[in-house]
């Protein structure tokens, strides 16, 4: 059996809404964590500092009035917030004055900065006590280092994201790169490479990717390769013997018999040269040879020469450029296939470069409109007949090298439910609007 590449089914999408900006976003949000983080700690530390600078000069200058104040017995001060017994000293601090020991203390208000205190004892047993405030200065200066850290926390985010869209997108376009490149190995496309086609200096995962997805459709190139040989091979040495069992077939004496063996004969030499056509078509060496045709005329004269019980209508006619012969034999198959799974009456449209077949019988199988046409499966039990199931799959192929498109559904009732029975199956060929200028890539019929 020769097996044979599947197009691919890819999400594209996903890679290209989402890897730049969830790589974006993601720096961002470390960046600004660790702004708001680095911030906290800053502001945090320079208070503390500012707080610790208040707090020594405040008790410099309790020192400087004790000693005026010792030396000259009179409450002489430099500093009008000095007092002496001070009633609003906090109980702390007067708790530690008390003890003979001179200190600082810190009171937060709910309003504003917080109250710096500092008090000492002297010799005739009152208390000196300064009251004073964080200084606006300080408060302006607090808000100015708050601002140039808000400042800096955007920055960074800003930048970070910038990085993240950058190293995201340079990603993102080397995985579109490799993503294009493997869809077209699997249409067929063998000389192209996923390594070649993402370039760049730069050295990645990527290109370990690359390199596995090049070498895996090499070995399954090559295995490919081997079994459309083995194939062609096996058909093109059954040929001779086939041949001389249809001649001798042909000398038996007439009778029931030798219409039997005649019959086999016949039907096998149509598997044999079926076979071959299929091995051709996997080799991607088959070339169209063109010709410019007027579409209608040339499908309705050939059906009538096929089968006249079939209808043609030409509903708008239309020149093309095609290769008549191939033309043909997708027309055929798909008749013969329409003629032995399906019910009559057969149909054949011709709408511009359309060519739509249609039968009454119980429609394509489920997997056929799901995979395509596969060789060797004769479709569901509703749909069983004689044959090998490589007519559809010789016609996919030949209409891959006309450069055109072979597309299958049922017709169902409008708003028909899955259940309901289809009304008959529909085979629509698109012939391309222009010449197939190459048409020897490998053939991607399941």
């Amino acid at each position: 059996m020769i097996r044979q590449l599947v197009p691919a089914r890819t999400q594209g999408a996903g890679i290209r809404t989402g890897l730049r900006w969830k790589l974006s976003a993601a720096i961002a949000l470390v960046g600004a964590l660790v702004a708001i983080a680095l911030s906290l700690v800053v502001h945090n530390a320079a208070r503390v500092s500012m707080l610790d600078n208040a707090r020594d000069l405040a008790d410099e200058r309790v020192q400087i009035a004790q000693r005026n104040y010792e030396q000259s017995g009179r409450p002489n001060f430099y500093f009008p917030n000095i007092k002496i017994d001070d009633s609003s000293l906090p109980p702390a601090l007067r708790e530690k004055v008390r003890d003979g020991r001179r200190a600082t203390f810190v009171s937060d208000r709910r309003r504003g900065g917080p109250d710096i205190w500092a008090a000492v004892p002297v010799k005739d047993g009152h208390v000196l006590s300064l009251h004073t405030g964080f200084t606006d200065r300080s408060t302006d200066i607090l808000n100015d280092l708050d601002q140039a850290l808000v400042i800096g926390s955007i920055a960074v985010v800003l930048g970070g994201s910038a990085l993240g869209v950058l190293i995201g997108g340079q990603l993102s376009r080397r995985l579109r790169k490799a993503a294009a490149a493997a869809n077209q190995v699997a249409k067929g496309e063998s000389d192209v490479r996923v390594r070649d086609a993402i370039g760049g200096v730069v050295r990645d995962e990527t290109d370990d990717l690359a390199s596995a997805v090049d070498a895996m459709a090499d070995t399954l190139q090559e295995r490919l390769e081997a079994e459309r040989r083995v194939t062609a091979d096996i058909a093109h040495e059954l040929r001779t013997p086939v041949t001389g069992l249809l001649t001798a077939a042909e000398l038996l004496p007439p009778g029931r018999p030798t219409e039997l063996v005649l019959d086999r004969a016949k039907a096998m030499r149509t598997l044999v040269e079926d076979v071959l056509e299929v091995a051709r078509l996997d080799g991607a060496s088959e070339r169209a040879e063109l010709q410019d045709i007027v579409l209608g005329e040339f499908v309705a004269r050939r059906v009538a020469a096929k089968d006249p019980d079939v209808e043609v209508r030409v509903v708008h006619e239309s020149m093309v450029t095609t290769d008549p012969r191939r033309l043909e034999r997708v027309l055929f198959n798909l008749l013969a296939n329409a003629a032995r799974h399906g019910k009559p009456p057969i149909q054949v449209t011709v709408e511009g470069r359309v060519i739509r077949v249609r039968d009454h019988g119980p429609g394509f199988p489920g997997d056929l409109l799901a995979e395509g046409p596969s060789r060797f499966r004769t479709g569901s039990a509703d749909r069983a007949g004689r044959g090998h199931g490589l007519g559809l799959t010789i016609a996919a192929g030949q209409a891959r090298v006309l450069g055109a498109r072979l597309t299958f559904r049922n017709v169902r009732p409008a708003g028909a439910p899955e259940h309901i029975p289809s009304e008959g199956a529909v085979a629509v060929l698109w012939l391309p609007e222009h010449a197939p200028t190459n048409t020897g890539s490998y053939p991607t019929m399941p």
